[in-house]
């Protein structure tokens, strides 16, 4: 939703004050122009990129209307469910959660935490770090060596549209130059044209100028950095992840274990040490009911 009421500021606030200041939006509309400056970004885009780039640009461009992927809340679920598979873990044997790590959907300590389940990217790395916590072949080191290197692939390979879109959004202002520059020779090339024609075939050139950097800074490069803050925001969440499943490798009790995920999240999301603590107490009093 914040997506679209930005848009809708920049271009009330552009457009809107072109009008308050007595000018004429008739002048601005040359399809012409538009033609030139999109044709010329999307065929720069690919032939930028290849065909896996541009699918990913694709599915993450349709993904932009969620405001908050993780929130808090989000984040308390994720400790909670860690805490109670630790805990089974520690208590039980770690051979005691091989069945809800191979059938997270039919288990019924993920269901309790739908918005957990239902997200494929948690799902996949915490199951896979916890199957190797239960083959019990690697140590600690090792397996945080190769979470960091999965992160850091994960990260790289989810830049790709924001960079992408940032490179197209940089391009813009120079295609409008481009579309300007015609417009110029257009009018210059018009010798039997007299001053206000002239005038006015030069005004409508240097509205590719304007529409080059409208274009670029107020809708592409915001689609960028928005990308690419949702990109910080997975990253956080597996980083929460590693944090606690490293901690609880180092002999830490699950308690503590979420206390170290805990801190590694953005003040933003991270809930207070009491807020931790009551969920805790709560996922461990259900988590025992239910034994």
């Amino acid at each position: 939703m914040l997506i679209p009421i930005g848009f809708l500021i920049v271009a009330f606030s552009v457009f809107g004050g072109f009008a308050l200041a007595g000018g004429h939006l008739g002048p601005l509309y040359q399809p012409t122009e538009i033609l030139m400056i999109c044709g010329a970004a999307i065929g720069a885009f690919i032939a930028a990129n290849n065909g896996k780039a541009m699918l990913a640009t694709l599915r993450t461009t349709s993904k932009l209307k969620r405001t908050v992927k993780y929130n808090k809340e989000t984040y308390m679920e994720l400790m909670a469910l860690q805490y109670k598979l630790l805990a089974k873990a520690r208590r039980d044997g770690m051979l005691a959660i091989e069945r809800d790590i191979d059938n997270p959907q039919e288990s019924p300590l993920f269901s309790e935490y739908p918005k957990i389940q239902a997200d494929p990217m948690i799902m996949g790395f915490l199951t896979d770090y916890l199957r190797l916590m239960i083959s019990g072949n690697m140590d600690p080191h090792q397996i945080d060596e190769l979470m960091e290197h999965e992160i850091e692939a994960f990260e790289h390979e989810a830049h790709i549209p924001a960079d992408a879109l940032a490179k197209v959004g940089d391009a813009l202002p120079a295609f409008g130059i481009v579309a300007a520059v015609l417009g110029v020779i257009k009018a210059l090339s018009a010798a039997d044209a007299g001053p206000d024609e002239m005038g006015y075939m030069i005004a409508h050139a240097l509205v590719g100028t304007f529409l080059g950097i409208l274009l670029a800074y107020g809708f592409v490069n915001p689609l960028a950095s928005r990308i690419d803050r949702q990109v910080g925001e997975a990253v956080k969440m597996l980083q929460c992840i590693r944090v606690t499943l490293l901690a609880s490798l180092n002999g830490y009790a699950p308690q503590l274990a979420v206390e170290f995920g805990r801190k590694a999240l953005h003040t933003a999301e991270r809930p207070t040490f009491n807020e931790l603590e009551d969920h805790v107490r709560a996922a461990k009093s259900t988590g025992t009911g239910g034994a």
